[in-house]
């Protein structure tokens, strides 16, 4: 009995630990990811598996060094930024990430209306404005301490993809074969494709969005500070952030796995490759996967939608609110941080607006894509640069390992960008 209730503890202690690494894991799989990893598995079947196996080192690279720059400066990106670097760079890239979060906001929240006339009929539109004026009513009136704990379990949602892949007939032989040993082709279809999970994976909201949910975690906690100044609190931290970070990512790219791998399954087998949209794949999932797995597959686009939201939001009021000085925080009171709700309002509501307008989904999608690859190029190469400093990082800056993740991740990123550009 004492046994079990210290590994009840143990398990309790580590389930503490996750936090904002698990959250912006769990916000890469939103809804347009989902669309990008059910086209994936539609229309190249098992040979598009190796993609988010070889992605997950990067993208772990690149995000702890992301929370490492916020939990040992005690600032976030943009606010680091604008310290260190030219203000024309800084206003060039929190005005694009303000646009593609946006313009991402509002693809998200039309998949998720979508996704709830799958299941009840009625208003598509509707259900958008509901689900964004939820979103945004949360994030502002919810104390930061009570909405992370809402978003941490929000992630539980993500499972509705394993329990997909699991009610079909898996050949995990073979599936391990394909994932270890694909068939790569050179064609632009299946390299505009690697370029889209690419880009879906390891995208400039998610940098911001987990730096500034360090800075929150340090500032709610009395015992904490920055690990500049007090290097003494730097082990717990700096352990805690990597496991966070390993087992966030690791969730969202096994998500991401099972999402192509059932899609690969089901409808890439049955030749419906023309997936565009993840309503889309929920539709043409139904009559091969079952009811079953049909409601699983569209919960999930609700339930990961929920999540992203305020993530993509949120990042984009604190690189604003970074970027001019205001005061930020999700802990803080609307009226003691009125720009900063401002921000938050304003990219959720016009996501909202847009979908009430003739602005076709898929475009807004691609040139929310576009952005994010032009973006994510400088600002990674930023991070790396700033995480090497000892003005910013003091004693630790990072070393080899992390390093050669983070910067494997920026060539991995400039390759997409002029694979994109070259397949335009």
């Amino acid at each position: 009995m004492k046994e079990e209730a210290q590994s009840l503890k143990a398990l309790k202690e580590w389930i503490r630990k996750l936090g904002p690494g698990l959250i912006t894991g769990a916000a890469d799989d939103d809804p347009s990811g989902i669309a990008t990893y059910s086209q994936a598995g539609a229309q190249f079947g098992l040979n598009m598996l190796w993609t988010v196996l070889f992605t997950y080192p990067l993208m772990v690279g690149i995000q702890i060094v992301s929370a490492r720059i916020g939990r040992v400066s005690r600032r976030g990106l943009a606010a680091n930024i604008r310290r260190h670097y030219p203000r024309s760079l800084l206003h060039f890239i929190v005005g694009l990430l303000l646009v593609a979060n946006t313009i991402n906001i509002a693809a998200d929240i039309s998949a998720m209306g979508d996704a709830m006339v799958l299941m009840l009929g009625g208003s598509g539109q509707l259900y958008a404005l509901l689900f964004g004026l939820v979103s945004l009513l949360l994030q502002v009136f919810i104390p930061y301490h009570v909405y992370v704990f809402f978003l941490k379990w929000l992630t539980l949602s993500l499972l509705a993809y394993f329990a997909t892949a699991m009610v079909i007939q898996v050949p995990w032989v073979e599936v391990f074969k394909s994932t270890l040993l694909p068939e790569v082709t050179w064609r632009s279809e299946y390299l505009t494709t690697v370029v889209a999970v690419f880009g879906t994976t390891i995208s400039p909201y998610l940098f911001f969005w987990q730096a500034s949910q360090e800075v929150e975690e340090e500032k709610k906690d009395p015992s904490a500070h920055a690990l500049r100044r007090h290097p003494d609190e730097a082990q717990a931290a700096l352990q805690r952030i990597k496991v966070d970070t390993y087992v966030g990512m690791g969730f969202s790219n096994l998500v991401a796995f099972f999402i192509v791998l059932t899609t690969a399954l089901t409808l890439h087998l049955h030749g419906a490759g023309e997936i565009q949209t993840s309503a889309q794949a929920a539709i043409a999932l139904r009559p091969l996967a079952g009811d079953f797995a049909f409601v699983l597959f569209s919960l999930g686009i609700i339930g990961t939608g929920l999540l992203a939201i305020p993530v993509l939001a949120g990042s984009a009021a604190y690189a604003v609110a970074e970027a001019f000085r205001w005061k930020s925080g999700l802990e803080l009171k609307p009226y003691m941080a009125k720009k900063f709700y401002g921000i938050i309002a304003l990219s959720t509501l016009v996501g909202v607006a847009l979908g009430f307008t003739e602005i076709n989904p898929l475009k807004a999608l691609y040139w929310s894509a576009v952005l994010n690859g032009i973006i994510s190029v400088p600002i990674m190469i930023v991070m790396m640069l700033m995480a090497v400093r000892k003005d910013i990082m003091g004693e630790f800056v990072i070393r080899r390992k992390l390093c050669v993740l983070g910067w494997g991740a920026v060539v991995v990123m400039v390759f997409a960008v002029g694979a994109m550009f070259w397949t335009l």
